[in-house]
């Protein structure tokens, strides 16, 4: 049987939301850390206690939770979304190139949207955990996050 246990649940007294669109500029496929962009945005609201959630406006890219220490660790996940989803495929849609249709499906792999946990403003992620845009196209573009958070506002 496993050993679960749990904090004390906390009542919200004030209910906030906030949001805000960050704009990565990607160099073409890979993944770009947009943790510390996550943590500004949490501190600049003044958030407390709630959840952010961060949204990809995109269909060729998205939003993962990975390791942050070993580099590693991206290059082979970006080998194994290659061997799933090859540019070498037979697809029907390539109106925008060899990329396009493996971008998308790769997009499906993954996701455009991640919710997390927020408490003393921060974001609840684990010791290894960041927070990444993967660009799944070869050339750089301009993507755009969506960064809400629901909750409260921290105790001064």
């Amino acid at each position: 049987m496993a050993d679960l246990s749990r904090t004390p649940a906390r009542r919200i007294a004030a209910p906030t939301s906030a949001q805000a669109v960050l704009t990565v500029q990607t160099r073409g496929q890979g993944f770009t850390d947009i943790t510390r962009e996550l943590r500004a945005f949490l501190r600049e609201i003044g958030a407390g206690t709630g959840l952010a959630h961060l949204f990809c406006r995109h269909t060729s890219a998205s939003l993962t939770i990975q390791e942050n220490a070993d580099p590693d660790v991206r290059t082979d996940l970006l080998t194994a979304l290659d061997s799933l989803a090859p540019r070498s495929g037979r697809w029907v849609h390539d109106v925008e190139g060899p990329d396009d249709m493996p971008a998308h499906i790769r997009t499906m792999l993954t996701d455009t949207g991640l919710a997390i946990p927020v408490a003393q403003g921060a974001p609840l992620l684990g010791t290894w955990q960041g927070v990444y845009l993967i660009e799944h196209r070869d050339r750089p573009h301009a993507r755009e996050v969506v960064l809400s958070f629901l909750g409260d506002c921290a105790e001064a």
